[in-house]
Parts: C-alpha cells; structure tokens; sequence
C-alpha cells in the first residue's frame, strides 16, 4: 500500500515550540512575569509583547489541534491497549518525570535568584500540556475508537461534505465561540492549568482528529481558502489591538484564534509538506527540548540578566544560550544516554521507530 507522510503537520509541531520557547523568553522582559512565576528583568522589553499577543491566542490552540491529528494516525497500526501503551510511555511517563525532577529546577534556580530559602515543590509548570493531552487520550478514545470502526460510514462522508466548503472548518469555531461564552476566562490565552485551557484543549484535540479522519476535503479546503482565514484572523487581530488593547471578549478572540490555525494549516500543507534530513532531526527533538526547555532559559537569565549590558542584548543573549543549550543537552546527553530517553519521550533506543508521531496515511484516504 502506498503511503504518504504529513512532513507539514511535523513542521508544525516543530515551528510551535520554537515559538513556545521564544514566548517564554519574551515574558521574562514583562514586568509580570513574576505573577506567574518566571524570573524577571529589571530592564523591561514592553514592546516585544506586541507581536506575542499575536501569538498567544493560536499557539497552544494549534499543538492540541496537531496532537489530536497524531493520534488518530498512531492509531492506524495500533489495538486499543498498545495505544494505551505507547501514549503511557510517551505522555504519562515523561509528565510524571517532569513533575517531580525537572519543574522543580527551574524553581530552585527562581529561589536562587531572589535568595528565597531552597524547597522542594513538585508542580507541573510547563508541563500541563502533557497531563491535558494525556487525559484527553483517555476520554475520547472510545469514541474514536468508534469512529475508526465506521471509518467507511455516512458520518464520514457527509464530515468530508461539510469540510469541502471554507465554512466547514469555521462551522466548528461555533463550539470553541461557546466554550469562550460559558467558560469565561479572565484572559483568552490564560491555558495553563485552568478550566478554560482543558475545555479549548479538548476541543482542539478532538477536532484535530476529525479534520484528518474525514480525509482530503479538509485540507484542500484550507489549501484553497488559507489567505481568507490570514485576511478574517488580521482583521480581528486588528480590531483587538486598536479597540480592545489586545484583549478583546473571549468569543472574538475564539473566531482569530481558529482562523489563523486554519490558515497556518494551509499555508503549512502548500508550502511545508516536504521531507528533509533537518525535519527528521527535529521532529525528534522537539519533545525532549520543549520537557528541558525551562530549566534552561531560568539558568540563561540567572546569567545574563545581572551583566552590564543592553536590554535588548540581554534577550538575543538568553535566546541564543536558551537554543543552543538545549540543542546540546539534547544531542549529547538525552539521545545518547538510554535510561534517560524514555524519560524525555524518547524510544528506548536510536534505532529508527517503526511508528512515528504522525504517521504515513493510505493514499486512497487522501486523495
């Protein structure tokens, strides 16, 4: 059987934790950033936060969204328990690590910096997405286990029917709209760890399974349409900065949120759905980096924000100590070391996995 491989949704995953970790880099220089438990400048970069409120109602939106999607291609090759399996090795084993051993050094290196006395909170910090996607695993899967089975059924065809038209995939922002509307977060983008950022999440991931499950009709319709989501989500974001300061009411916010996801979707199936030896490299790292990333960006600024020198160059420093740390770290110790891969969401060994994040899809399922 002939198959093809989704290289675009890798991408995608890849592009969205570099930005994560750019985000997390820009809060330093806020001068809130202590309200929620980073290390802060003394020196601020306000207007960096400019472009991030830009960022930040899509980011973590369009992983739940790209989680959803793996799923549904891992459980192409999987029975029900060997999903379990693998999602335990992969999600749960790695959150529980990190709750317990990897959150907590980046608060050591917080009570460093402030000369608070050293004590030991096990927290999952950045890592909730992890405990999310995990629960969410747990939840649907025997629905999408009952999908799977009526894969060849009326709801899959009239899904393809409905996602073959621009407002198919706007059609479903109706439910994120209401989630917004009963939900009613204090701030659109606050995910971590609240209410709000389980629902969106579960919504996300949910329909991430469905836009892959109903087959090709999705992603040539945001093939065709990407530029009216790109033109819809400018408007509004533009709406939001001039009339609402950047936080406009949770159901607009839900509207831009989805249209740039749709288009970042199609601009990613024209322009990313390529191979490439970078992608393969990446596509690896990117989980253990985003597990690490943290830890490293506190020691960065635990360096860089007492030198002498400019704001600015204090944040190109920390970025720069922040990726290429984390590349090392990565490629020296966490790929080479074998009881610590699984603990980072690595395979036990090197060896090329049999099943891939996302994996190749039938060609008949496509086309």
């Amino acid at each position: 059987m002939k198959t093809e491989r989704r290289h675009d949704i890798d991408w995608l995953r890849v592009i969205a934790i570099g930005l994560l970790l750019i985000y997390h880099i820009a809060i330093i220089f806020q001068p809130w950033a202590m309200l929620i438990g980073f290390v802060r400048s003394d020196e601020f970069l306000e207007g960096l936060w400019k472009p991030m409120t830009m960022l930040n109602v899509w980011r973590i939106p369009l992983l739940f969204f790209v989680s959803g999607m793996g799923l549904y291609f891992a459980m192409r090759k999987r029975t029900w328990k060997q999903l379990l399996m693998e999602r335990t090795k992969r999600i749960l084993l790695p959150f529980a690590f990190g709750f317990v051993a990897i959150t907590t050094l980046h608060m050591f290196i917080f009570q460093k910096y402030y000369d608070i006395p050293l004590g030991y909170f096990p927290h999952a910090g950045h890592l909730w997405f992890l405990g999310n996607i995990f629960a969410y695993v747990l939840l649907l899967l025997p629905l999408f286990l009952y999908l799977k089975r009526k894969e060849n059924g009326r709801f899959r065809r009239w899904l393809s029917t409905i996602m073959s038209t621009p407002s198919g995939p706007l059609g479903i922002t109706l439910f994120f709209v209401v989630e917004a509307l009963v939900v009613k977060p204090p701030l659109f983008a606050l995910y971590a760890e609240t209410w709000h950022g389980f629902s969106l999440g579960l919504l996300a991931f949910f329909f991430g399974f469905i836009f892959v499950y109903c087959g090709q009709s999705f992603w040539q319709t945001v093939l065709k349409w990407r530029w009216l989501y790109i033109g819809l989500a400018t408007v509004l974001y533009g709406f939001r900065y001039f009339v609402f300061a950047t936080e406009a009411p949770g159901y607009l916010m839900a509207i831009e949120s989805n249209s740039w996801i749709f288009g970042v979707f199609g601009m990613g199936y024209r322009y990313l759905n390529r191979p490439s030896k970078i992608l393969s490299y990446l596509s690896k790292a990117a989980y253990p980096i985003y597990i690490i990333h943290m830890v490293v960006l506190y020691a960065g600024a635990m360096v860089f924000l007492p030198m002498d020198m400019p704001v600015l160059l204090k944040f190109i420093a920390i970025t720069v100590f922040t990726m290429l740390l984390c590349y090392l770290f990565y490629e020296f110790i966490l790929r080479r070391i074998a009881f610590l891969r699984p603990l980072f969401g690595l395979n036990w060994s090197q060896k090329k996995s049999k099943d891939p994040n996302f994996k190749a899809i039938p060609e008949k399922r496509i086309s």
